[in-house]
């Protein structure tokens, strides 16, 4: 059951197709590990087929597999490859690589920061390929497509970081971003808000991002600075890939840190100004608290913060560092730095920033979670789901067709997936069935890893990959995903 070959038949589904179209009440038969016919389905074509699985579907919505188009997960399909956390929330497809942070071409057993948010255990691939190739050997539940990261490249080719890279570095990274699309990656990502790639210059990023442009690829970007430098950074991230000649996507776009609350009213009309001259677009995850490495700058003794993990002090994951520091009886800066090297939740966005940012048409949903944290930000289990029962069914800031836009059919097109993200004939049969009325998130901070609610059924390539019954099934369908031609 639930393999590849098996026909499969949803009748009496509301059909949202993720082209943002209105939804219709309709049919949809998966054959071969594709969609076969949408809406109406011919009679000739149920006659031809052999074994058939059918699912009354009245009361349930049917839509494309979601794209959380901003994950970490690239050990995690590997080394925990049910993807439980992904395909509860209805995920069919990851793209990992995000922030200049990627396994490949990093080969090591004690991974710096930022890359130590992969885990410790899997940098042990020297070339895309090798990953790509290890991803399908692991059979992970979700299809995996991936982003080079430029911070993986400076760390496997230069011997200081705390400078840019020198002509022949430059070179050595170009030629590694060749191989990374020559194994189908889907362009560059970077995170020059870290220390590791901090001091990157134009000409370096440029020379690497623009041998993703002559493969079709983009250039994705955690910028410089989300705080108040963030209308530069946003500036210095379209001139980067303006010069390279790509799309750009700029990463979990927010305005952290109390002084700059409010100032989507700024940068979200820079993007459409931008926009206006490249091709440029965003994600976005429904929460108003961010997830990364513990770090001092971000502990400003106003927002919380959230304890994920500790090296040296794992007890404390799950605490708030206010708490810590009294009881410590140190600041909060003081607290940060003994606690680290570790991860935190920063509460540093505001409810209505945040929603401006979902509801603008450039906007993707990415969920950002962290899969090796001790205790996650709940965004690793709940995101997609929360955007639903929190954006569009309780606060009405999204309509439905607009929000599974965001979730499929946009994030395929401006990822380059194509054949996915859509309830087309001839798309790959990734789908989702789930309950308007019901779903929602229960992942918590106190309580991150909880399954979502009212998602009913998950397809993968065709194979029946979880229900809510029984969680993840064995089919294991999903495969690493090489970008489409332009």
């Amino acid at each position: 059951m639930g393999t590849a070959e098996t026909v499969t038949l949803l009748r009496n589904a509301t059909l949202v197709d993720g082209t943002g179209a209105p939804a219709r009440a309709g049919d949809l038969l998966l054959a071969g590990g594709r969609i076969v016919a949408v809406a109406e389905v011919p009679r000739h074509l149920l006659e031809r087929q052999g074994l058939l699985q059918e699912f009354d579907c009245a009361g349930l919505v049917a839509a494309p597999g979601f794209i959380d188009v901003h994950t970490h997960d690239d050990a995690a399909v590997i080394d925990k490859a049910d993807m439980l956390p992904k395909l509860s929330q209805g995920v069919t497809t990851v793209i990992a690589g995000n922030c200049g942070i990627s396994l490949a071409p990093v080969v090591t057993d004690a991974p710096i920061a930022p890359l130590s948010l992969l885990g410790a255990q899997q940098f042990r691939y020297p070339t895309m390929a090798a990953y790509a190739q290890a991803v399908n050997a692991a059979r992970p539940g979700v299809n995996v497509a991936a982003l080079q990261g430029h911070t993986a490249l400076r760390i496997r080719h230069m011997q200081s970081l705390d400078r840019p890279a020198n002509a022949e570095e430059r070179a050595a990274m170009a030629a590694a971003m060749q191989e990374a699309m020559d194994a189908g990656a889907l362009g560059l990502s970077s995170g020059v808000f870290y220390r590791e790639a901090y001091a990157a210059d134009a000409e370096e990023l440029v020379a690497v991002a623009s041998v993703a442009a002559r493969n079709g690829g983009v250039y994705a970007t955690h910028i410089r600075d989300e705080l108040a430098g963030i209308l530069p950074a946003l500036h210095e991230a379209a001139q980067t890939a303006k010069q390279a000649g790509l799309p750009l996507v700029l990463s979990h776009h927010k305005c952290a840190g109390p002084a700059n609350w409010g100032r989507t009213r700024e940068t979200l009309p820079l993007v459409d100004e931008l926009a206006r001259g490249q091709e440029l677009a965003l994600d976005v995850y429904p929460y108003t608290a961010g997830s990364t490495v513990l770090r001092e700058d971000l502990v400003d003794g106003i927002i919380d913060v959230l304890v994920t993990g500790s090296q040296p002090y794992p007890e404390m994951a799950g605490r708030y560092i206010a708490d810590i520091a009294r009881e410590w009886n140190v600041t909060q800066q003081e607290a940060a730095r003994r606690l680290m090297p570790g991860g935190a939740c920063y509460f540093q966005m505001r409810e209505d920033d945040v929603e401006r940012v979902i509801r603008h048409p450039l906007a993707m949903i990415g969920s950002d979670g962290l899969p090796h944290d001790e205790r996650p930000h709940p965004r690793l289990w709940g995101a997609f789901p929360r955007v639903l029962a929190r954006y569009w069914r309780e606060k009405g800031v999204l309509q439905l067709e607009e929000a599974i836009h965001k979730m499929t059919g946009l994030s395929a097109r401006r990822f380059r997936l194509g054949g996915r993200g859509e309830l087309t004939a001839g798309h790959a049969a990734d789908v989702v069935l789930f309950d308007p009325k019901l779903v929602r998130d229960a992942a918590t901070f106190e309580q991150p890893a909880q399954v979502s609610e009212g998602i009913v059924k998950v397809w993968v390539n065709g194979a029946l990959a979880y229900t809510a019954e029984d969680g993840a099934t064995e089919a294991r369908a999903g495969k690493f995903l090489a970008r489409s031609t332009p």
